[in-house]
């Protein structure tokens, strides 16, 4: 988790210099459903050196109540030398880690220093990696979890008290697990608000991570309204971004609410935190930069250690 939060600060400190290309995600509905297929192109960096690549999925709310994932597809990884596909990679696992470490490095940059106290709306395939990239990033000491799956909030606490030796509650309700706590990530499916402004303690940290719809949120207005907020790309906020857009909307604020993106802290061209009492919020969408920050890690260290499983698929020709 540590090396996938150091590739996602690389990958986003490319975009806020400029150094990437990556267009809004194509998006295709299936009609009568509430399903979908998107694809997700960009080029990472600049030169011989730059990734080229896209992420291609379909995402099936219902699949919830199934063996299968949400999402499910692959992320292609292409070299910039001679336009060579490299690796495909499984977007379901690349996505999970990815979008907990983009939510770590948003932590490290945003919480209070001392944060110790994590609650976690859903207990989902985001809950564990969230859980490792958090306290990657600051000492949590105890977490709450709530999920509208009793057991499945159950099983994540099982889970989590083994692999990471902490304490861990599983709360009846939305509100016990966001009171008092100094970070809250909301990881959920819904399509409406779980999470209310008038729980969040002064100081508190939020990352917003489950909605990627202009018309879902997991935040109400309050939440957004009373909060700093950062993205990781405007562009894709102004677009997709359902916790801002519907309170814009409805005129809770302007558009200089959102204040910019994870990369401006990092170029040290915007503040991030100003008070201790002040609440921050980052909205994340993902972005197919990360995808590919994340699978060129993971190529990398698969070539090193001889690992994965080779594939002719053509492409060079072999010459006299």
């Amino acid at each position: 988790m540590q090396e996938c939060i150091g590739a996602m600060e690389q990958a986003l400190l490319s975009v806020a210099r400029g150094e990437s290309e990556l267009p809004l995600r194509t998006v295709i509905r299936l009609p009568g459903t509430p399903n979908a297929f998107a694809a997700m192109p960009a080029v990472l960096g600049t030169g011989a050196g730059a990734a080229i690549g896209a992420k291609v999925i379909t995402v099936f709310p219902g699949n919830d109540k199934t063996p299968f994932d949400s999402h499910i597809g692959v992320v292609l990884l292409f070299d910039a030398a001679n336009g060579a596909l490299q690796a495909i990679a499984d977007a379901s696992s690349i996505t999970a880690i990815r979008t907990a470490a983009v939510s770590g490095l948003a932590t490290r940059l945003l919480a209070n220093d001392d944060a110790s106290e994590l609650a976690l709306l859903g207990a989902g395939v985001l809950a564990m990696p969230h859980l490792a990239a958090v306290r990657a990033v600051r000492r949590i000491e105890h977490v709450r979890v709530w999920s509208r799956s009793v057991t499945r909030a159950q099983r994540f606490a099982v889970r989590a008290r083994a692999d990471h030796d902490i304490d861990v509650t599983v709360c009846e309700t939305a509100q016990d697990a966001v009171e008092r706590a100094h970070v809250v990530c909301t990881i959920t499916a819904a399509r409406t608000p779980v999470l209310e402004g008038r729980w969040l303690a002064p100081g508190t940290h939020v990352n917003a991570v489950g909605a990627s719809l202009a018309s879902a949120r997991e935040l109400d207005t309050a939440a957004v309204a009373s909060a700093r907020l950062f993205v990781d790309r405007r562009e894709s906020a102004m677009n997709e971004a359902g916790d801002f857009l519907i309170p814009f909307k409805e005129g809770a604020f302007d558009e200089g609410h959102l204040v910019g993106e994870l990369g401006q802290l990092l170029t040290g061209t915007l503040t991030g935190r100003t008070r201790r009492d002040e609440i921050t919020l980052f909205k994340s969408l993902g972005l197919a930069v990360e995808d590919l920050a994340a699978v060129r890690l993971v190529y990398e260290k698969a070539v090193a250690a001889n690992a994965g499983t080779p594939v002719s698929l053509g492409g060079l020709r072999h010459l006299d």
